[in-house]
């Protein structure tokens, strides 16, 4: 299934969202400057890598430079994709469920919400790969915070959705409920089934950070309510939202 846009109109220019969605694109076109080698060296640079971040939180109590690096990773690696088609699917997704997240949080603290969620699904996957070698990267985990979130604040808002049907391809409105509670279960579901897997993280030639998947979205419906995202709003707000949703 793949999300095309949601019936969830919003009443900001949402920056934050295009300056995430600008910085990913940018760092990513700087990917495709440098050579196989220099890839590599780079995402080891900037991604996180799990045998490295065991080593910095052992060593916390002689913290230098080198921690330092190690940690500053957990945000970095936010902004490094493996693939076009890895970019591709998380900036469409930031860009359907990301604008409404930042209108309900404001956009200081949506840039907060959304950093933290994604330090935290990283950590989570490193949790079940604390001695891998393999360079963790991605927008994966901060956008399934975001995911998560949304799935508590618009659990009744349609998603357009692409569905394919054999060879035929066909769209349906889903359920932010039904489409966000599948997309996470079948995350949760591959983690569990690749707890006796080797651990590739995040890179072209590894897997995917399914734990990073689903501990970003249940961090997201955990910091959501937190951050403010079910507050009661005010009448004027409420009479403005169901006047925008009128509008033909």
């Amino acid at each position: 299934m793949v999300p095309l846009r949601d019936d969830n109109p919003i009443r900001i220019t949402p920056y934050v969202t295009y300056t995430l969605i600008a910085l990913n694109i940018l760092v990513f076109f700087y990917e495709a400057t440098l050579s196989p080698l220099g890839l590599k060296q780079f995402f080891y640079d900037w991604a996180v890598v799990p045998e490295r971040l065991t080593a910095s939180f052992a060593n916390l109590n002689a913290f230098s430079a080198a921690e330092f690096n190690n940690l500053s990773t957990l945000i970095t690696s936010q902004f490094l994709h493996a693939g076009f088609l890895h970019i591709a699917g998380n900036m469409v997704y930031l860009w359907i469920f990301g604008n409404n997240l930042e209108e309900e949080l404001g956009r200081v603290k949506f840039v907060i919400f959304y950093l933290s969620c994604g330090i935290l699904a990283a950590l989570a996957q490193w949790f079940f790969a604390p001695t891998s070698s393999i360079p963790s990267l991605g927008a994966s985990g901060a956008i399934a915070g975001v995911m998560g979130a949304y799935i508590l604040r618009y659990p009744r808002v349609n998603i357009l959705t692409l569905i394919p049907l054999g060879f035929f391809w066909t769209t349906v409105r889903v359920p932010a409920l039904a489409f966000l509670g599948f997309w996470f279960v079948q995350q949760a579901l591959y983690g569990v089934a690749s707890l006796g897997a080797p651990a590739n993280v995040g890179m072209q030639n590894g897997g995917i950070a399914y734990w990073a998947h689903a501990g970003g979205f249940v961090v997201g419906a955990i910091l959501g309510p937190l951050f403010g995202l079910l507050r009661h709003r005010t009448p004027e707000e409420e009479f403005s939202a169901a006047e925008l949703t009128q509008r033909p």
